[in-house]
Protein backbone atom coordinates (compact mmCIF):
# COMPACT_ATOMS: atom_id res chain seq x y z
CA UNK A 1 0.00 0.00 0.00
CA UNK A 2 1.54 3.39 -0.75
CA UNK A 3 2.40 5.89 1.81
CA UNK A 4 0.09 9.23 1.52
CA UNK A 5 2.00 12.12 0.92
CA UNK A 6 1.74 14.50 4.87
CA UNK A 7 1.88 17.00 2.16
CA UNK A 8 -1.15 19.15 0.75
CA UNK A 9 -1.09 22.33 -1.58
CA UNK A 10 -2.96 25.25 -0.65
CA UNK A 11 -3.58 29.03 -1.52
CA UNK A 12 -2.97 31.67 0.99
CA UNK A 13 -3.44 35.01 1.52
CA UNK A 14 -0.52 36.06 3.89
CA UNK A 15 -1.30 38.69 6.36
CA UNK A 16 0.82 38.38 9.08
CA UNK A 17 4.65 38.61 9.71
CA UNK A 18 6.69 39.27 12.62
CA UNK A 19 10.31 40.38 13.39
CA UNK A 20 12.38 36.97 13.16
CA UNK A 21 13.30 35.58 16.53
CA UNK A 22 16.37 32.83 17.37
CA UNK A 23 15.41 29.40 16.87
CA UNK A 24 16.64 26.23 17.43
CA UNK A 25 15.30 24.90 14.23
CA UNK A 26 15.80 27.71 11.53
CA UNK A 27 18.21 29.60 12.71
CA UNK A 28 15.75 32.85 12.85
CA UNK A 29 12.33 32.31 12.32
CA UNK A 30 9.14 34.70 11.62
CA UNK A 31 5.64 33.53 12.79
CA UNK A 32 3.61 33.78 9.73
CA UNK A 33 -0.49 33.90 9.27
CA UNK A 34 -2.40 34.10 6.33
CA UNK A 35 -6.28 33.70 5.03
CA UNK A 36 -7.01 30.41 3.08
CA UNK A 37 -9.02 30.25 -0.19
CA UNK A 38 -11.49 28.86 1.99
CA UNK A 39 -11.63 31.61 4.66
CA UNK A 40 -9.77 29.96 7.26
CA UNK A 41 -6.80 30.74 9.35
CA UNK A 42 -3.33 29.19 9.06
CA UNK A 43 -0.41 29.55 10.46
CA UNK A 44 3.09 29.08 8.79
CA UNK A 45 5.78 28.51 11.35
CA UNK A 46 8.25 28.48 11.69
CA UNK A 47 9.84 30.31 8.57
CA UNK A 48 13.45 31.08 8.04
CA UNK A 49 12.51 34.19 5.82
CA UNK A 50 15.92 35.87 5.65
CA UNK A 51 16.76 32.75 3.98
CA UNK A 52 14.17 31.77 1.66
CA UNK A 53 15.30 32.14 -2.00
CA UNK A 54 14.60 35.70 -3.34
CA UNK A 55 11.65 34.73 -5.41
CA UNK A 56 9.94 33.46 -2.13
CA UNK A 57 10.20 36.20 -0.27
CA UNK A 58 6.26 36.53 -0.13
CA UNK A 59 4.92 40.44 1.37
CA UNK A 60 1.88 41.01 3.14
CA UNK A 61 -1.34 40.42 1.24
CA UNK A 62 0.04 38.82 -1.63
CA UNK A 63 -1.11 35.19 -2.75
CA UNK A 64 0.88 32.27 -2.26
CA UNK A 65 0.62 28.84 -2.96
CA UNK A 66 2.86 26.12 -0.76
CA UNK A 67 2.62 22.78 0.27
CA UNK A 68 1.95 22.26 3.97
CA UNK A 69 1.83 19.32 6.73
CA UNK A 70 0.33 19.98 10.09
CA UNK A 71 2.88 20.93 12.71
CA UNK A 72 4.18 19.03 15.99
CA UNK A 73 2.65 23.10 17.48
CA UNK A 74 -0.47 22.08 19.69
CA UNK A 75 -1.68 24.74 18.05
CA UNK A 76 -4.90 23.78 15.65
CA UNK A 77 -3.91 26.59 13.03
CA UNK A 78 -0.50 25.46 12.94
CA UNK A 79 1.35 24.03 9.63
CA UNK A 80 5.12 23.72 8.41
CA UNK A 81 5.65 23.98 5.08
CA UNK A 82 7.35 22.65 2.08
CA UNK A 83 9.99 25.13 1.35
CA UNK A 84 10.65 24.24 -2.21
CA UNK A 85 7.18 24.31 -3.30
CA UNK A 86 6.24 27.99 -2.53
CA UNK A 87 5.25 30.05 -5.27
CA UNK A 88 4.25 33.47 -5.38
CA UNK A 89 1.25 34.20 -7.34
CA UNK A 90 0.26 37.58 -7.15
CA UNK A 91 1.17 41.46 -6.37
CA UNK A 92 -0.18 42.69 -2.29
CA UNK A 93 -3.53 43.56 -2.48
CA UNK A 94 -4.19 47.69 -3.44
CA UNK A 95 -5.10 50.25 -0.51
CA UNK A 96 -7.19 51.82 -2.89
CA UNK A 97 -10.95 52.61 -1.59
CA UNK A 98 -9.85 52.19 2.40
CA UNK A 99 -7.96 49.20 1.72
CA UNK A 100 -11.32 47.75 0.74
CA UNK A 101 -9.43 45.06 -1.41
CA UNK A 102 -8.30 43.78 1.65
CA UNK A 103 -11.15 43.92 3.93
CA UNK A 104 -13.32 42.06 1.60
CA UNK A 105 -11.16 39.08 2.45
CA UNK A 106 -10.24 39.62 6.50
CA UNK A 107 -13.47 41.25 7.63
CA UNK A 108 -15.19 37.92 7.65
CA UNK A 109 -12.96 36.36 10.35
CA UNK A 110 -13.56 39.86 12.57
CA UNK A 111 -14.33 38.73 16.62
CA UNK A 112 -16.29 40.95 18.59
CA UNK A 113 -13.43 41.31 20.98
CA UNK A 114 -10.45 39.84 22.34
CA UNK A 115 -12.13 39.22 25.65
CA UNK A 116 -14.24 36.81 23.80
CA UNK A 117 -11.49 34.85 22.14
CA UNK A 118 -10.04 34.36 25.19
CA UNK A 119 -13.28 32.64 26.33
CA UNK A 120 -13.51 30.85 23.36
CA UNK A 121 -9.88 29.74 23.44
CA UNK A 122 -10.09 28.63 27.09
CA UNK A 123 -12.79 26.38 26.45
CA UNK A 124 -12.27 25.25 23.54
CA UNK A 125 -8.35 25.33 23.29
CA UNK A 126 -9.04 27.69 19.64
CA UNK A 127 -8.76 29.95 17.86
CA UNK A 128 -5.22 30.81 18.82
CA UNK A 129 -5.42 33.31 15.57
CA UNK A 130 -7.74 36.58 15.75
CA UNK A 131 -8.79 39.73 14.26
CA UNK A 132 -10.71 42.61 16.02
CA UNK A 133 -10.88 46.19 16.60
CA UNK A 134 -10.61 47.59 20.27
CA UNK A 135 -12.94 49.78 21.50
CA UNK A 136 -10.03 51.92 22.82
CA UNK A 137 -6.48 52.07 22.17
CA UNK A 138 -5.74 53.74 26.15
CA UNK A 139 -2.05 54.23 25.20
CA UNK A 140 1.32 53.20 22.77
CA UNK A 141 3.94 52.06 25.22
CA UNK A 142 8.04 52.08 24.06
CA UNK A 143 9.68 50.07 26.73
CA UNK A 144 13.38 49.47 26.89
CA UNK A 145 14.34 45.84 26.71
CA UNK A 146 17.86 43.92 26.42
CA UNK A 147 19.67 46.05 23.88
CA UNK A 148 22.21 42.05 23.10
CA UNK A 149 21.55 39.03 22.33
CA UNK A 150 21.42 36.41 25.17
CA UNK A 151 24.25 33.91 24.93
CA UNK A 152 21.83 30.67 23.68
CA UNK A 153 20.26 32.84 21.21
CA UNK A 154 23.90 33.76 19.87
CA UNK A 155 24.46 30.11 19.42
CA UNK A 156 21.39 29.38 17.78
CA UNK A 157 21.52 32.72 15.10
CA UNK A 158 25.34 31.20 14.66
CA UNK A 159 24.28 27.17 13.36
CA UNK A 160 23.71 28.16 9.50
CA UNK A 161 24.72 25.33 7.42
CA UNK A 162 27.25 25.43 4.87
CA UNK A 163 24.53 25.01 2.60
CA UNK A 164 22.42 27.88 3.73
CA UNK A 165 22.18 31.33 2.19
CA UNK A 166 23.18 33.12 4.62
CA UNK A 167 21.68 37.02 5.34
CA UNK A 168 25.02 39.24 5.13
CA UNK A 169 24.09 40.49 8.34
CA UNK A 170 22.83 38.69 11.12
CA UNK A 171 19.81 39.55 12.88
CA UNK A 172 19.63 42.62 14.51
CA UNK A 173 18.08 42.66 18.03
CA UNK A 174 15.20 45.40 18.86
CA UNK A 175 15.90 46.76 22.03
CA UNK A 176 12.54 47.96 22.65
CA UNK A 177 9.43 46.22 23.38
CA UNK A 178 6.27 47.80 21.54
CA UNK A 179 2.92 47.79 23.73
CA UNK A 180 -0.70 48.89 22.66
CA UNK A 181 -2.84 48.86 25.77
CA UNK A 182 -6.07 48.49 24.58
CA UNK A 183 -9.78 47.75 25.79
CA UNK A 184 -12.53 45.87 24.30
CA UNK A 185 -16.24 46.12 23.69
CA UNK A 186 -17.39 43.96 26.26
CA UNK A 187 -18.86 45.79 29.83
CA UNK A 188 -16.42 43.42 31.99
CA UNK A 189 -13.15 44.05 30.09
CA UNK A 190 -10.53 45.19 32.07
CA UNK A 191 -7.77 46.17 29.51
CA UNK A 192 -5.02 44.08 27.52
CA UNK A 193 -1.24 44.94 27.43
CA UNK A 194 -0.10 43.37 24.25
CA UNK A 195 2.83 43.60 22.82
CA UNK A 196 3.78 43.85 19.09
CA UNK A 197 5.98 41.89 17.62
CA UNK A 198 4.56 42.98 13.52
CA UNK A 199 7.68 43.14 11.27
CA UNK A 200 6.62 46.38 10.52
CA UNK A 201 6.70 48.12 13.60
CA UNK A 202 10.16 46.83 14.17
CA UNK A 203 11.58 47.69 10.81
CA UNK A 204 10.65 51.21 11.10
CA UNK A 205 12.36 51.26 14.34
CA UNK A 206 15.19 49.89 12.69
CA UNK A 207 15.34 52.24 9.62
CA UNK A 208 14.03 55.38 11.49
CA UNK A 209 16.80 55.31 14.89
CA UNK A 210 19.35 54.82 11.56
CA UNK A 211 18.22 57.91 9.92
CA UNK A 212 17.71 59.82 13.23
CA UNK A 213 19.46 58.65 16.11
CA UNK A 214 18.24 61.42 18.25
CA UNK A 215 14.82 62.24 17.41
CA UNK A 216 13.43 58.43 15.86
CA UNK A 217 10.78 58.38 18.85
CA UNK A 218 8.91 61.72 17.08
CA UNK A 219 8.06 60.14 14.19
CA UNK A 220 8.01 56.60 15.17
CA UNK A 221 5.17 57.79 18.32
CA UNK A 222 3.05 59.76 15.25
CA UNK A 223 3.08 57.40 13.11
CA UNK A 224 2.42 54.04 15.48
CA UNK A 225 0.45 56.15 17.90
CA UNK A 226 -1.34 59.50 16.96
CA UNK A 227 -1.96 58.01 13.31
CA UNK A 228 -3.45 54.43 14.84
CA UNK A 229 -5.37 56.23 17.41
CA UNK A 230 -6.70 59.30 15.70
CA UNK A 231 -6.26 58.93 11.65
CA UNK A 232 -6.36 54.84 10.83
CA UNK A 233 -9.29 52.42 11.74
CA UNK A 234 -6.91 50.53 13.26
CA UNK A 235 -7.91 46.83 13.70
CA UNK A 236 -5.01 44.15 15.46
CA UNK A 237 -4.08 40.48 14.04
CA UNK A 238 -3.54 38.69 17.22
CA UNK A 239 -2.22 35.05 18.57
CA UNK A 240 -1.03 32.89 21.01
CA UNK A 241 2.12 32.42 22.05
CA UNK A 242 3.21 28.79 22.02
CA UNK A 243 4.92 28.36 25.22
CA UNK A 244 2.16 30.74 26.98
CA UNK A 245 -1.03 29.29 25.13
CA UNK A 246 -3.07 31.79 27.65
CA UNK A 247 -0.97 34.72 26.62
CA UNK A 248 -1.95 37.18 23.53
CA UNK A 249 0.26 39.22 21.82
CA UNK A 250 -0.46 41.61 18.15
CA UNK A 251 0.88 39.75 15.09
CA UNK A 252 0.00 42.09 12.74
CA UNK A 253 -1.66 45.86 12.68
CA UNK A 254 -4.42 46.29 9.99
CA UNK A 255 -5.14 50.39 9.49
CA UNK A 256 -7.33 51.43 6.93
CA UNK A 257 -7.69 55.24 7.11
CA UNK A 258 -10.58 56.61 8.96
CA UNK A 259 -11.28 59.03 6.49
CA UNK A 260 -11.04 57.23 2.77
CA UNK A 261 -9.21 60.32 1.12
CA UNK A 262 -6.74 60.59 3.87
CA UNK A 263 -4.22 58.67 2.53
CA UNK A 264 -0.42 60.25 3.67
CA UNK A 265 1.93 57.85 5.80
CA UNK A 266 4.97 58.62 7.02
CA UNK A 267 7.53 56.21 4.40
CA UNK A 268 9.70 53.66 5.51
CA UNK A 269 11.91 53.86 2.45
Amino acid sequence: MPVQSPWEKKKILIVVRTYPTPAKKGVEVSCTAGVTEDGQWIRLFPIPYRFLDPDKRFRKYQWIEVEVARASDPRPESYEINRDSLKILSDPLPTENGWLARKELVEPLKAHSLCRLQRTRDKDKHPTLGFFKPKRIRRFVIRKDSPKWSESDLAKLSQASMFDAVPQRMLEKIPYKFIYQVFCDESECRGHHLSCTDWEICEAYRKWKERDPETWKDKFRQRFEYEMLERNDTHLFVGTVRSHPASWIIVGLFYPPKNVAYQQQLPLA
